[in-house]
């Protein structure tokens, strides 16, 4: 079975601003998720909903997609077996929704993995 994208992420360094943004220029509705995010729905049929967060220190701008594993730990070891590196070790969710962690594959590109469900209500 495959591992499916299943969240974005957009890094900024003023989150209202971002939010902003991307809620008149897309529609996208928000609501807070966390201290320093918000939870974004594309109110749209398909696709993906993500959030915006503004870190508070590097990397201020991004954009990470999330991919749903089983089992983080066996991800981050696979990634690293395989020349990856893993840069954020598992972490829990904001709203105890699970676990993330951020990978850099050999390239130099970041990804984000995901063990657990998000709940994409606004």
């Amino acid at each position: 079975m495959g591992s499916p994208v299943v969240h974005f992420e957009i890094g900024c360094e003023d989150r209202e601003r971002a939010e902003t943004f991307y809620g008149l220029l897309f529609g996208w509705k928000s609501r807070p998720y966390g201290p320093s995010s918000v939870r974004m729905t594309t109110c749209a049929e398909r696709g993906i909903d993500g959030h915006i967060t503004s870190l508070g220190h590097d990397p201020k701008r991004y954009v990470m997609l999330y991919v749903e594993v089983d089992d983080l730990e066996a991800a981050c070891e696979r990634a690293e077996s395989l020349g990856g590196h893993v840069v954020v070790p598992a972490t829990p969710l904001p709203e105890g929704e699970g676990r993330f962690a951020w990978l850099r594959d050999p390239e130099g590109n970041y990804v984000g993995i995901l063990e657990g469900e998000i709940s994409e209500e606004t």
